[in-house]
């Protein structure tokens, strides 16, 4: 029989390929996230992530400038190299690329084939070659600072750490040049409240505690309401129970107005005990399923050789319930990381106290909508952290809430 216990199952392939299909349905997206991060806007815009490691072809615009102009055989003539260009010149440092087509009107940047010879609205043959060199000839002197020229280009790809530096700073490139000549190190800039790295660290200072003050609590609850006798323990077991169901929204408002009137109102005080209050039903339930599970034998022996309560917590239960506290920590980590309701509802809307979430939320949404390079560097810097302390903490998440679930 297959089902007859010690036999392997014969769709073992199929659960095994379910599981691969998961997996990297889940981390398609993270890959994608982390490579735009480090590529330029034009070439996230005009290609896709997996495509990073090849050339893109881009437009760009130039000017063949009437600096250079120069009478041959009785024309005017200007000749020139579009990528020495003051601005398409950023994009090929090195004076080389490769013009797949180009144009003379904006509306048509890749108009004419590379090589061939077009006329000008305003008179004269302009042609441009794959090298990027041109020449522009006309029987009359070209007005005003010359033609334009449009571009195809091939670009090569372009991955580079300055979309990092220019979101945590909030500084682009020239600007950061500028500062530090002025006299400002790299330091100052990251804490300056432009850039997200405050938020980075004010993230920190809001999760950290808003993580480790609910489990002191929920610890010593679970404990109690799993091993103490006392009037009462059944009731507030269903009252921990029902305020699991209770959604968070209802209490935001009533919970302010209280924090107002005993003066901590909108602070970080204030948003630690927020979000332990909308923590605590969950790891008491968690906690207290965990404990009672554990051997009895070993705690009445504890007692029976004279030890209280406290010491039984402490030397016993407590260590053996690492599991469940590392997976309620984990729960608890991601789900205060990635607020944004209970951050805006509990803290000033000053910049230097804004966390991550608001940060991208009220700023780099709305000043920053087009700027696909800066949304998935700042996406990343922000679930970056959530990744390494799920990774790391996973195996515990897994034993808690089975060992949790059952009892």
């Amino acid at each position: 029989m297959d089902n007859n216990a010690g036999t392997k199952s014969s769709l073992g392939w199929a659960v095994n390929i379910s599981v691969v299909v998961l997996v990297l349905l889940w981390l398609i997206p993270t890959v994608g996230l982390l490579v735009s991060s480090f590529r330029d806007r034009d070439q996230i815009s005009a290609s896709g992530w997996w495509q990073a490691p090849f050339s893109v072809d881009l437009t760009f615009r130039g000017r063949a400038s009437t600096s250079g102009m120069e009478q041959q055989n009785g024309l005017y003539v200007i000749e020139g190299n579009i990528f020495a260009d003051a601005e398409v010149a950023d994009r090929f440092p090195d004076g080389e690329g490769t013009v797949i087509a180009f144009g003379t009107r904006g509306a048509a940047p890749s108009q004419y084939t590379a090589g061939e010879t077009v006329e000008l609205r305003r008179g004269g043959t302009l042609t441009v070659n794959t090298d990027g060199s041109f020449r522009a000839e006309n029987a009359e002197e070209f007005s005003g600072q010359g033609p334009r020229i449009y571009i195809l280009a091939e670009t090569p790809p372009d991955l580079t750490l300055n979309n990092y530096a220019t979101v945590l700073t909030g500084k682009n490139e020239l600007e950061r040049k500028n500062a530090i000549e002025q006299g400002q190190t790299f330091r100052q800039l990251l804490f300056a409240d432009e850039g997200l790295f405050i938020n980075f660290v004010n993230t920190f200072t809001v999760t950290i505690p808003a993580t480790i003050i609910p489990i002191l609590i929920a610890a010593f609850a679970a404990y109690a309401l799993a091993w103490m006798e006392f009037p009462g323990r059944g009731l507030l077991i269903a009252a921990v129970v029902g305020l699991l169901v209770v959604p968070l929204q209802l209490a935001l408002v009533p919970l302010l107005n209280l924090h107002n009137q005993v003066g901590i109102g909108q602070s970080f005080v204030g948003i630690w005990l927020a979000h332990t209050g909308f923590g605590l039903p969950l790891a008491i339930y968690l906690l207290r399923n965990y404990m009672v599970g554990l051997p009895r034998d070993i705690i009445e022996s504890a007692k029976v050789d004279g030890a209280t309560d406290f010491q039984v917590f402490m030397k016993i239960v407590l260590p053996l319930s690492f599991p469940a506290l590392a997976s309620f920590a984990i729960f608890q980590f991601l789900w205060t990381w990635n607020d944004l309701l209970v951050a805006k509802v509990f803290l000033p809307s000053s910049a230097e106290t804004k966390v991550m979430t608001v940060k991208i939320a009220d700023d780099l949404l709305g000043s920053r909508g087009g700027d696909w390079d800066i949304l998935a560097t700042a996406a990343f810097v922000s679930i970056a952290v959530p990744l390494i302390v799920f990774f790391t903490m996973q195996r515990y998440l897994v034993r808690g809430l089975l060992a949790g679930s059952v009892k």
